[in-house]
């Protein structure tokens, strides 16, 4: 039992001597540009009691070995080491008095090296709690040299046509590497390449290639360089030499006998500009009334016959020779001129719209013409049914046959059929519709019938003379002798019911019809 109290009385008396809390911060990590200046801040939490700090050290730590930097002893003072002698120093004075403060034991790196790149440590040589310590990993970045450089100061257009590297962008020793890309309204061809140097840095380079031709010259070519967040642009322009575009103008296609003052110009497009101009007429000698001045041809005197024929205009620079050629021909009289521009535009514009009013006013006058045609038919059609109502009306009825009204509602003859075609009913005439007096001639399935029962219908208004029967046969279902049959033979009559009390006199039938 008295030992037990004695262990515990020992480990309380050395936690009370070691203290509780002490902790070493610093940042976790810390960057900076070559030749920038960076802090490395490491400060000690002391406990309470506080504990006695004997030694501060700062290490690096490279390839997993740990290499010294600087020292802080309070008995010894500050000591840093090469090759950091000259370049890093304790950021508090305190440090440095002969009574030092070690509590903020902050280093500053000068003039920053890639190879300061590493993690270092911080630590504190305690009494008697030990060795306390934290770490930082220090990044340095590289700023690159951007340039962009033309290919050669004149890039001349070969009749080749091969891709040719006219401008070169590099970004060298970037650490992390740079981005390229370029801008422009050119349509080429870019190519890139990655360079890694021992330093660590990386090298990055591209070119960009096109066809040299005259569309290319002075053409403006823009490298854009990114670097992290920054932008770093350059620009060129190209100088294309090319050989000359030759056109002859001043030929308006209306030289004419007697026409005063014709000329014509060699115009040619050349870098570097033109220096000879030669002119020719082919199959022939230029004409003895013309003077040559620079690149131009004048024509002294009035236009004659001689000055027709095909010219030539050979244009030549430092890059070679190219020609332009010209047929002339010569009228009698002047060719008739047209009207200005403006003027064909205006009369164009009002042609169209000419042209879209009467299209409007066609489609308008057709749709009314349309709705009167059919309002005119609506009303035909209502007064032919309306005629035949009243020839409905006023038809005679036969003798001795009930009237409709007579008859009782259940045995009224059903209503007539709708009517049909003469499409549709031709050669099915019956011999009820023949002899039926009391029919209208809307309701006659051909022109025979419409004609036999004129008189019935026409309500006192002439009808025009019928056209000549057509020799077509008999019909069958007619009796071929009606006057001649016996009274025992049944009688045709135009109803079918019976007749009541005397036999009524034999129906006499109208004259036969060809149908």
């Amino acid at each position: 039992m008295a030992m037990c109290l004695g262990i515990w009385i020992l480990a309380l008396a050395l936690r009370i001597q070691a203290g509780d809390g002490q902790m070493v911060q610093m940042d976790s990590t810390k960057s900076g540009f070559v030749g920038s200046q960076v802090e490395l801040r490491c400060i000690f939490i002391n406990s309470n009691p506080p504990v006695k700090i004997s030694q501060v050290t700062w290490q690096k730590v490279l390839n997993s070995t740990k290499h010294n930097v600087a020292i802080a002893n309070p008995a010894l003072g500050v000591s840093v080491l090469a090759p950091y002698k000259e370049r890093v120093s304790f950021k508090q004075a305190a440090v440095r008095h002969r009574t030092p403060s070690l509590e903020d034991t902050t280093i500053v790196f000068s003039n920053l090296q890639l190879s300061d790149e590493a993690a270092y440590i911080c630590e504190y040589t305690t009494f008697p709690a030990g060795n306390r310590e934290n770490m930082v990993n220090l990044t340095v970045f590289a700023r690159p040299m951007t340039r962009m450089t033309l290919t050669s100061p004149t890039i001349v257009a070969r009749a080749q046509k091969r891709k040719t590297t006219v401008a070169t962008c590099v970004s060298a020793n970037g650490k992390p590497p740079s981005i390229i890309r370029w801008d422009t309204r050119l349509k080429g061809e870019a190519t890139f390449q990655e360079t890694r140097n021992q330093n660590g840095t990386v090298t990055v380079r591209s070119n960009y290639m096109v066809i040299p031709s005259r569309e290319t010259h002075k053409q403006r070519l823009t490298c854009i360089v990114t670097y992290r967040s920054e932008q770093i642009k350059d620009s060129v322009v190209l100088n294309v030499q090319y050989e000359p575009e030759v056109k002859i103008q001043g030929f308006d296609g209306n030289w004419y006998l007697n026409r005063q003052n014709v000329q014509l110009t060699c115009q040619a497009d050349a870098n570097p500009p033109v220096t000879i101009y030669q002119w020719k007429l082919l199959n022939g000698s230029l004409p003895s009334n013309v003077e040559i001045k620079n690149n131009t041809l004048f024509f002294k005197g009035p236009v004659s016959y001689d000055l027709a024929g095909t010219y030539v205009c050979d244009a030549t620079n430092g890059i070679g020779t190219r020609t332009g050629i010209v047929d002339v021909n010569i009228t009698e009289k002047p060719m008739a001129q047209g009207p200005p521009g403006g003027v064909i535009g205006v009369l164009g514009g009002v042609v169209a719209i000419g042209l879209i009013i009467g299209v409007g006013v066609t489609v308008f006058m057709v749709h009314r013409r349309q709705q009167k045609t059919r309002t005119e038919t609506d009303n035909d059609l209502t007064a032919v049914a309306a005629v035949a109502d009243s020839c409905v009306t006023q038809a005679p009825e036969k003798p001795d046959s009930p009237t409709r009204t007579d008859l009782p509602p259940a045995h009224k003859p059903a209503p007539p059929p709708p009517k049909k075609k003469n499409s549709d009913m031709k050669g099915h005439l019956t011999s009820d519709d023949i002899q039926d007096p009391g029919r209208c001639p809307e309701e006659l399935l051909n022109p025979a019938e419409y004609i036999n029962y004129q008189p019935v219908c026409n309500m006192g208004e002439p009808y025009p003379e019928p056209p000549p029967a057509q020799p077509y046969p008999p019909v069958t279902y007619l009796p071929q002798h009606p006057y001649t049959q016996q009274p025992e033979e049944p009688m045709y009559s135009n109803t079918s019911y019976p007749a009541p009390g005397p036999q009524a006199p034999p129906y006499k039938f109208p004259k036969e019809q060809s149908v």
